[in-house]
């Protein structure tokens, strides 16, 4: 087995002073190490760097490593929204204490710009040396304006003038201009001219305009960046002026929401005035060409107001974000082979005219869907669509956090409410960056008839859950989803996600009691299938877990196995370092954030770390505990973190069936399997690849052999 070391991990790791393992620590003392917790900001760098792994590896196909690196620098982009934004507002209001990692604010900010200006000039890097050479010998050039022919300039100078030329601004800074504002994420051109007949000096900044495609085609296979066509006619913005040099940089601000919420009435019209305040957020990061001149670079930093570490300096082209563009382009020959999910065995048996009798289908059997392999179209939404168009539907109610531009789900509901169902939904509208997409659809919503609730105040409601209420001869019935994913349909065909379908009376009476809750003033929270944050969540857990090592200690089977997107919170990692002392076994597969250190001697060497990367984001949550016949597993929306448990509605189910119980223990014992293709977390917080069995490429070689069969 090939093991590959994770080399950008190396400043990520603790120095011998801050974590110190030799001695190991003593099992028999009661007191826990102080440095066991690994830093959540640097274990997010590690995730993206593994994110930048995936475009390193030559046997995956080229358009999809230029992906890749698109998925890079989008999660890096909002990263420097957020989470550094978020540790220098910190820093700035003087609430600047240490994590439970024992860093300071200070520290992690120092750290995390250093670790990620190493990954963006290992991006750069592996874009120019590798990346781009391998395109071209596929007939794929990303080309600079010099390497053009004379012909394709003259077709593009033509193309400026038409379509760019009108949407172009330039602005110039004089007493007269100030220095314009610079919006987050845009990319920019600054250049200085020369007046030739005062012989003045003058700076000037053009917009690239994000409205019109990035990559340019010149000719069959032959690209060009909008801002090289811009640079090369910047004399028809600035007539009768010698251009004397010009650079692009882009800017990333603070775009992340505070909003005061004094009572539920007044958070529309908050979150809309802070979506506008959104805009002017401070500047937290500075990307510049790497050839731009001091003097320029010097009036940037100057007016921006960023930090000499805040400044990256990169070989172009800045925003790597638009490779998605590239990746796009048709050539299935350098993709992934194509993937279509087919419907799940269990609704396809009621296929006998399509589309499936939901209902039918789900008095029978609870339903177990695993996006993407399981079409969410004739599952999820199919649920949502029927139940809006059977005339013996009474209500519906559902969450939604996050959902496409043009949501089936949302006509579903808007159809249900004219038809004169009881429909309500509670959507989330501080779902962050998804804000005024949520906003217009709750007034959509709204104008159907849809009794709409904006959450609870102080609460972000995350969970995922749909009810139905049906009148059937025999009286009514309560049909449900819960699910670990968005109704969403474009993303359930690239994010791997779990949803149960059940009409079980105890899952959906308690979710009729937690709808109530959520809508009204109800405090329930006794429940017999779910748990529910924030008031059940993480004592449910912590519940489980003490079991398991009450199992061990009584010689019965014991185990515990979770897969996350990520595991933060401190009392829950405590109490899996307590299972591992007590000799329980863990295996935890994390897609993004880890703070646990596993593998340390006396304190969690029975716990083991796994990442698996992919094609399909690995998005689900699940929590097994126990082995054979005494096992059960939840799935749910929730990650191990603060916010899931402490700041939003979470809700996990358990699975009513064994059947289900079993396919997903056995999912979780593959995906940390040693010879799985993965990530493995050392106890200094370096990552190492191993290479193996592919698990997404195991799972759609079971879907097809499904389908063949059925």
């Amino acid at each position: 087995m090939e093991t590959t070391d994770l080399t950008v991990t190396e400043p990520l790791a603790s120095s011998p002073d801050e974590f110190d393992v030799d001695p190991p620590f003593d099992a028999t003392e009661g007191a826990l190490p102080a440095d066991r917790f690994l830093d959540r900001e640097l274990s997010w760098i590690a995730f993206n760097a593994r994110v930048l792994e995936m475009a390193e590896i030559e046997s995956l196909p080229l358009l999809e490593r230029a992906r890749f690196l698109a998925i890079f620098a989008s999660n890096l982009d909002e990263f420097f929204m957020v989470r550094i934004a978020g540790l220098k507002r910190r820093i700035a209001a003087g609430v600047a204490v240490p994590s439970a990692s024992g860093l300071n604010p200070r520290a992690v900010l120092s750290s995390s710009l250093q670790a990620s200006r190493v990954l963006l000039e290992r991006q750069a890097d592996l874009l120019h040396e590798a990346v781009l050479p391998a395109l071209a010998e596929q007939e794929i050039w990303l080309l600079r304006w010099h390497e053009l022919t004379a012909e394709e300039q003259g077709r593009i100078t033509d193309f400026y003038h038409r379509r760019v030329f009108p949407v172009l601004t330039p602005l110039a800074v004089d007493p007269a201009h100030p220095f314009p504002y610079i919006s987050g994420l845009s990319l920019n051109i600054a250049l200085v001219m020369r007046n030739p007949v005062t012989g003045k000096e003058h700076f000037a900044r053009v917009k690239v305009p994000p409205v019109i495609q990035r990559w340019v085609k010149a000719a069959e296979g032959r690209f060009v960046a909008l801002e090289d066509i811009i640079a090369a006619n910047l004399d028809s913005l600035f007539p009768g002026m010698e251009i004397i040099d010009h650079h692009t940089f882009r800017v990333t601000r603070n775009e992340d929401l505070e909003v005061e919420e004094d009572d539920a009435e007044n958070l529309l019209k908050a979150l809309e005035k802070e979506l506008l305040r959104r805009r002017f957020g401070p500047p937290v990061r500075l990307e510049v060409d790497e050839e731009m001149s001091d003097a320029v670079l010097e009036l940037l930093v100057g007016e921006l107001g960023v930090s000499d570490e805040e400044v990256i300096r990169l070989s172009g082209p800045l925003d790597l974000r638009s490779l998605n563009e590239i990746a796009d382009i048709d050539r299935p020959d350098l993709k992934f082979p194509p993937f279509v999910p087919s419907t799940h065995e269990h609704l396809a048996e009621v296929e006998t005219a399509s589309p499936a009798d939901m209902f039918s289908a789900l008095r029978k059997r609870d339903v177990l869907v695993h996006h993407p392999y399981d079409s969410f179209a004739t599952s999820v939404q199919r649920f949502v669509e029927q139940a809006a168009a059977d005339p013996q539907v009474l209500a519906i109610k559902q969450t939604l956090y996050r959902t496409s531009g043009d949501s089936p789900i949302i006509d579903s509901l808007v159809d249900a409410a004219r038809a004169g169902k009881q429909v309500l939904v509670l959507v989330e509208i501080k779902a962050r960056f998804d804000e005024q997409a949520n906003i217009r659809w709750a007034r959509k919503l709204e104008r159907a008839g849809c009794h709409v609730v904006y959450g609870l105040v102080g609460l972000k409601t995350h969970c995922k859950l749909a009810l139905v209420i049906r009148d059937e001869p025999d009286g009514l019935r309560r049909y449900a989803h819960i699910g670990t994913g968005n109704y969403n349909p474009k993303t359930a065909r690239h994010y791997e996600d779990l949803g149960l379908l059940t009409s079980n009376p105890e899952i959906t009476h308690d979710l009729t009691e937690l709808f109530n809750s959520l809508s009204g003033y109800a405090m329930t929270s006794d429940y017999d299938r779910l748990l529910v944050a924030p008031r059940e969540l993480r004592k449910g857990l912590l519940a489980r877990i003490d079991h398991q090592i009450e199992s061990h200690r009584a010689g019965r089977p014991a185990r515990i196995a979770f897969k996350l997107n990520s595991l933060v919170d401190e009392t829950l990692i405590d109490k899996l370092y307590e299972a591992s002392r007590a000799g329980v076994e863990v295996d935890l597969v994390i897609r993004g954030i880890c703070a646990l250190r596993p593998g340390v001697p006396g304190l969690s060497e029975r716990i083991r770390v796994r990442s698996v990367l992919g094609r399909f984001l690995e998005h689900s949550r699940v929590f097994t505990f126990g082995a054979g016949e005494d096992s059960e597993v939840w799935i749910g929306s929730s990650d191990l973190m603060h916010r899931n448990l402490d700041r939003r509605i979470e809700v996990l189910v358990k699975l009513p069936s064994r059947e289900h119980t079993e396919q997903l223990t056995e999912l979780l014992e593959l995906m940390s399997d040693d010879e799985t293709l993965s990530w493995h977390l050392g106890p200094d917080g370096s990552w190492t690849r191993v290479d193996g069995t592919n698990v997404q490429e195991v799972l759609i070689a079971r879907a097809r052999s499904r389908r063949s069969r059925a």
